[in-house]
């Protein structure tokens, strides 16, 4: 960004720590159709995208006496609306009208090649997020999800407590899951994290 625009954004954004409302709907005005597109790209659907943006503003608004002018206002907002998205997306793996309303919508149609196709883009992804993790780590998660063994089974083979083991798929767990929300095909990561993969 500009240095001038930064300029323009810490004097907005100490206005708006002022409750000046008018530079709130500068801001506002200046960064909706950005963030807008940037939660479309996550969520894949209009009035969702719209709706985050709004809960991203209003949140400004709410907390706007704890801003630091200092900052750069354009990167806090990208961070909030991220993390809303994430929220989202987690929500929506758990809830069965909205997974299929973001997953299933474009898969209704698919003829039996493209689902292949799919399958196979799926499996990528995940020996993909698999290749994040160290190779033990990768064994125990593998052991675990694809052997179906217990924490006891798995530290009883590999000569390690259950409590190292528990550990080791807490630290996988989070590596997968960070890796799969910032991958670009939001369809195939809702997938995965409304499975029990992760």
């Amino acid at each position: 960004m500009a240095e001038r625009e930064e300029h323009s954004d810490r004097l907005l954004v100490k206005e708006l720590i002022a409750g000046n409302e008018k530079a709130f709907r500068t801001l506002f005005d200046a960064y909706r159709n950005e963030l807008y597109k940037f939660s479309l790209s996550m969520v894949c659907r209009e009035t969702y995208a719209e709706e985050i943006v709004q809960d991203v503003f209003m949140k400004i608004w709410t907390k706007r006496a704890t801003l630091d002018p200092n900052l750069s206002f354009r990167s806090y907002l990208f961070t909030i609306t991220r993390n809303q998205n994430i929220k989202f997306l987690k929500k929506a793996a758990n809830n069965l009208k909205l997974r299929e309303e973001i997953f299933y919508r474009s898969q209704k149609f698919a003829n039996p090649t493209e689902r292949l196709m799919r399958e196979a883009e799926l499996e990528a992804l995940k020996e993909e997020a698999l290749n994040q993790l160290p190779p033990k780590r990768r064994l125990i998660f593998e052991m675990s999800r694809n052997e179906g063994l217990s924490y006891e089974d798995i530290g009883r083979e590999l000569d390690i407590s259950p409590h190292t083991v528990r550990n080791q798929m807490s630290k996988a767990l989070e590596t997968l899951r960070n890796f799969l929300i910032d991958n670009r095909d939001i369809t195939l990561t809702l997938f995965l994290l409304s499975s029990e993969w992760v």
